[in-house]
């Protein structure tokens, strides 16, 4: 038995000391299993143990639990009776050094998983936006017919001007005009008093900016000998304070409640432009401020209803639409027209419902037609016939004053305007929900009218508009320049500069012209001729489909909303520009707004 254990430590000892310089983790993986290598007689080693019979299978049990650390402590080398039980384990594992293929596949795989690494991600890319003007959709005979609808009015206006220089008189001070508190014939001051808080009252039912408002009277109060005045505006609130005589007199007045047509704020800006320069008593302008305000509209209400369907006719022209969509924004228009003038006298706390209910009217109305498989043109009849009620011109009053610093009269000329869109579009997707025509979709007209339909439009939405509005018959022409002005630029503008900065260019142009027609002894004030632009370059039109789009689940409607912000402060910036390229010290009001 010593032989046969000799014989055994002599063939497996090299064989244990090869399978030790292994890995470990390749020893323990492979499983123990007897080859053709070992003793032909595994039982016979089993009797190597003296004493009691030991059942053969009964060693290897301990022994491959041990394997691990017989070969830590040396193998074979280990003394006392772990030598003998240690010859058995190192013979079945013997065939584990054979496998030098088992820490091969590691490093094989760990080679591959490198060079298949992917490279580090590539830099983003922006992609190209091509100029404006590569844009070869636009029609050629639109910007053609601009162009020569520019040069006209540019001839025209260069005539104008050479005729107001010439006919202009000399400008004298200030200080010329007016008399001193202690005159004989001075006005008393609580009449000047008066007369202040009526001009400012009467200049914010015009809709005038707090800025226009805050010079105007502050000068009017200077022509009168009362320089120390101070005066705060807000939208529908005015405070006065004028100190003069060894007196002090302050007041507060809420207006905003009765709006002027446009013929009252026409004759409102000549009075203004006479009082500040002195020409005026205190006590005529209470009487002319009276007479405008009692001032009935040259119009008949039948006339202005026909003129409101013939500016919503015009709209949908520019919009887009259709023959089939003109004539329904036109018989739309003509019951709009009629409910506006029925609730003309209604309080300020129910136009909300006034406005709902028209805009759910309109809406109900267009969505059955377009339900019913009329032509798409029709859709843009949505917005003609409410288009007088958008609020371009607050929206954009109103970020002009908080460009002047003026934030709380701005804030809440936004937050009024917002509120006006959000009205609008309560009614149109009530009237959508209705008829189950889940959103609104501006698609192109089947029949749509040529490149010489919105100039024509042009016309007739000036027309309809001085007639509804109440202006006066010979500022027609002028506010026809001004429109026409305005959207020549703004098409020349889209075409260098995209949509929302054809707003800029267009008002941009428009402001210098506007000041220029209100110096003409027959032009119209330049407030009265900016309302039809504002209206014309359409920046609440944008918003209601925008704010529509929101409120009927789609989010693609902020991107309208983004847009439409955009374009009143490109339209807000126009009009500052303008308005300092226009004013000049030979007139006595440099204000546009």
């Amino acid at each position: 038995m010593l032989a046969v254990a000799a014989a055994g430590l002599v063939v497996c000892g090299p064989l244990a000391e090869a399978s030790s310089a292994l890995p470990r983790s390749a020893v323990v993986d492979v499983p123990i299993t007897p080859t053709p290598t070992s003793e032909p007689d595994g039982s016979g080693l089993g009797e190597a143990v003296p004493g009691e019979p030991v059942d053969p299978t009964t060693p290897p049990v301990p022994d491959s639990t041990e394997a691990p650390g017989d070969l830590d402590s040396g193998g074979p080398g280990a003394p006392g009776e772990s030598a003998e039980p240690g010859a058995p384990d190192q013979t079945p594992k013997s065939p584990v050094s054979e496998e030098p293929v088992d820490p091969t596949p590691g490093s094989d795989d760990a080679t591959p998983e490198e060079t298949e690494d992917p490279a580090a991600p590539e830099a983003p890319v922006l992609d190209p936006i091509p100029p404006a003007a590569s844009d070869t959709s636009r029609s050629a005979a639109s910007w053609i017919i601009a162009i020569a609808v520019l040069a006209m009015s540019g001839l025209l206006l260069v005539a104008l001007r050479r005729r107001a220089l010439h006919a202009s008189p000399e400008q004298v001070p200030d200080a010329a005009y007016g008399w001193p508190p202690d005159a004989p014939h001075a006005p008393s001051a609580a009449v000047t008093f008066t007369a202040i808080e009526a001009v400012g009252e009467a200049m914010l039912d015009a809709t005038y900016s707090v800025i226009t408002i805050e010079a105007a009277l502050e000068d009017i109060a200077r022509a009168n000998a009362y320089p120390a005045t101070e005066v705060v505006v807000l939208p529908t609130a005015l405070f006065v304070s004028t100190r003069g005589g060894g007196e002090l007199h302050t007041g507060a007045i809420s207006s905003g409640r009765h709006k002027l047509l446009l013929h009252q704020v026409d004759a409102l800006d000549h009075l203004v432009r006479a009082a500040r320069a002195g020409e005026v008593d205190p006590a005529q302008i209470l009487q002319r401020v009276g007479e405008i305000r009692t001032a009935p509209p040259p119009f008949s209400r039948l006339v202005r209803i026909a003129a409101y369907a013939l500016l919503c006719a015009g709209i949908a022209v520019i919009l887009g639409a259709s023959l089939v969509g003109i004539a329904v924004a036109g018989v739309l228009g003509g019951f709009v027209g009629t409910a506006r003038l029925l609730s003309a006298e209604v309080s300020r706390q129910r136009e909300p419902l006034v406005t709902v209910a028209l805009a759910f009217g309109v809406s109900t109305a267009v969505f059955l037609l377009a339900r019913a498989g009329w032509d798409p043109g029709v859709l843009p009849s949505l917005i003609a016939p409410l288009v007088i009620l958008l609020p371009g011109a607050l929206l954009t009053t109103g970020i002009i004053e908080l460009s002047a610093g003026q934030m709380m009269s701005g804030a809440g000329r936004l937050m009024a305007g917002f509120m006006q869109l959000t009205l609008l579009s309560v009614g149109i997707v009530a009237g959508a929900a209705l008829v189950g025509v889940p959103q609104i979709v501006l698609s192109e007209a089947h029949h749509p009218i040529g490149p010489a339909g919105p100039w024509i439009a042009v016309a007739a939405f000036g027309v309809g508009v001085v007639v509804h509005q109440g202006g006066r018959r010979d500022s027609i022409p002028w506010i026809l320049l001004v429109l026409y002005v305005a959207y020549g630029a703004q098409v020349i503008g889209d075409i260098f500069f995209g949509g929302v900065l054809s707003a800029l260019i267009g008002a941009f142009v428009m402001t210098p012209v506007a000041v220029l027609v209100s110096r003409h002894p027959s032009g119209p004030a330049a407030a009265v001729s900016f309302l039809p632009a504002f209206w014309l370059l359409v920046p609440g039109a944008l918003g209601l489909v925008g704010v529509t789009a929101l409120l009927g689940g789609d989010g693609d409607g902020m991107s309208t909303v983004v847009t439409t912000l955009s374009t009143m402060v490109a339209i807000a910036l126009g009009i500052l520009a303008g308005s300092a390229l226009s004013s000049s010290s030979r007139s006595p009001r440099g204000d546009v707004l």
